[in-house]
């Protein structure tokens, strides 16, 4: 029988103890997150009457301000301890989500997205403080595996509670939402309670600069490649739904089954396709092999470009999706360990928050860079795109090697991962 702390063989769950508190966490604000990201574009454009540009461009400004805000919240966390911030930040989103419910101008709605990313932003740096100071180092990357993995699943229970919520049409079903969203945030920080405290790291002696990671080229140079990498980002969101609406429209159901598609996939594969991460070297592998993944995902979609029967695009897009989930695992393990790895351990918060921007990078830049370049480019534009992830993917390990070159903190060899994704069996 397995202990009390180890996931059982085949188990989607993490171990027992502080890694399994921390999917819990994840799992109930990603149910909140789920239904708030389904029905919000709807509710304030058909409820609050605001038009879609100006709540795209609320939307923007927000989550620019959140990225920017992730560093020095993640610096917060680094010196008053991760656990408290994060409680602390979590219980600001859910109280910004429950005043969505009584926001009917658009000023007061400006300031609470941004107030909302703002501590998203910052709960995900404190959150991976939290991971890198409860957790061995060798089994970081296969909690984080699992965290992706709840929060796929969590997104998608969520997302049908919106979809509820969007079928019923009425502002009470919409509000019905939020107050999940408000629900789902408020149960995940005090989960996020119970954990033990980390203590805050060591205070910083000397004249350096208190946000140091803003001035650490060699770290700016691989958060840059991983940005790049994550233009895979928009994809099945965006791009896939407007390039079948232009190609095959026949088939536009196709596009929401292909995300559901990426979604199980992401919450059944992921742990198992970080198995192997366990250090930079195997981690740099993982992106380069995403790259190469990248690439032929790339190719398949272009191939639907193609003069071919409506059946044979269908087809290209399924293969093509398969392709592209397979790389966009490989590149999730391998830029987790390559984040931890390459920070300070007394920086870890900090660190991690400029890891994420690349995130909001791919999110903001992604829609207008992929639309113009596919949708107008056809096949070449694809080529095009997968030669840049080619590129990246290649291009991660000998950047990320300079930047762990005489970087003042031995970054050793980690020990394979036993108790998260080693658990999950063959």
């Amino acid at each position: 029988m397995p202990t009390d702390r180890a996931a059982r063989p085949g188990s989607l769950l993490p171990p027992a103890g502080p890694q399994r508190t921390l999917a819990a966490a994840q799992l109930a604000s990603a149910v909140g997150d789920g239904a708030y990201y389904t029905c919000s574009a709807l509710y304030f454009t058909r409820v609050v009457g605001m038009s879609p540009t100006a709540l795209g461009l609320g939307l923007a400004v927000g989550w620019a301000l959140g990225s920017v805000a992730g560093v020095p919240l993640g610096h917060l966390a680094d010196r008053r301890g991760p656990r408290r911030t994060a409680v602390a930040l979590g219980l600001a989103a859910a109280a910004v989500a429950a005043a969505f419910l009584t926001i009917r101008s658009y000023p007061l709605f400006l300031v609470a997205v941004c107030l909302y990313a703002t501590a998203q932003s910052g709960l995900t740096a404190a959150r991976q403080a939290l991971v890198a100071g409860l957790v061995p180092a060798g089994e970081r990357t296969g909690l984080l595996a699992h965290l992706q993995s709840t929060l796929n699943g969590g997104l998608a229970v969520g997302a049908a509670v919106g979809g509820i919520a969007l079928s019923v049409g009425t502002r009470t079903a919409y509000l019905g939402a939020f107050v999940v969203t408000t629900i789902g945030l408020l149960i995940g920080a005090l989960v996020l309670g119970r954990l033990p405290e980390v203590p805050p790291g060591p205070k910083e002696s000397g004249t350096g600069p208190r946000l140091a990671v803003l001035r650490d080229r060699r770290y700016a140079a691989v958060t840059l490649i991983n940005a790049v990498l994550l233009l895979r980002m928009p994809l099945l969101s965006l791009i896939i739904p407007l390039w079948i609406a232009q190609r095959a429209p026949g088939i536009g159901w196709l596009g929401s089954a292909l995300f559901v598609l990426n979604t199980l996939a992401v919450l059944v594969f992921q742990v198992r396709a970080a198995r192997d991460v366990t250090g930079l070297d195997s981690a740099a592998r993982a992106v380069r092999s995403a790259g190469v993944l990248l690439l032929g995902c790339c190719a398949v979609f272009g191939l639907s470009a193609l003069d071919v029967p409506v059946w044979a695009v269908g087809a290209l897009l399924v293969a093509a999706s398969v392709l592209q989930v397979a790389g966009e695992m490989r590149q999730s393990a391998g830029s987790w360990q390559i984040g931890f790895d390459l920070a300070p351990p007394e920086r870890i918060g900090q660190y991690q928050g400029f890891f994420g921007t690349g995130v909001a990078v791919a999110r903001t830049l992604g829609p207008l860079l992929l639309t113009a370049l596919l949708l107008d480019g056809g096949l070449a534009g694809w080529l095009v795109l997968g030669g840049v992830f080619l590129a990246a993917g290649y291009a991660m390990g000998p950047v990320a090697r300079w930047a762990e070159r005489d970087r003042g903190h031995a970054v050793s060899p980690a020990p394979p991962v036993v108790t998260g994704a080693a658990a999950e069996g063959a």
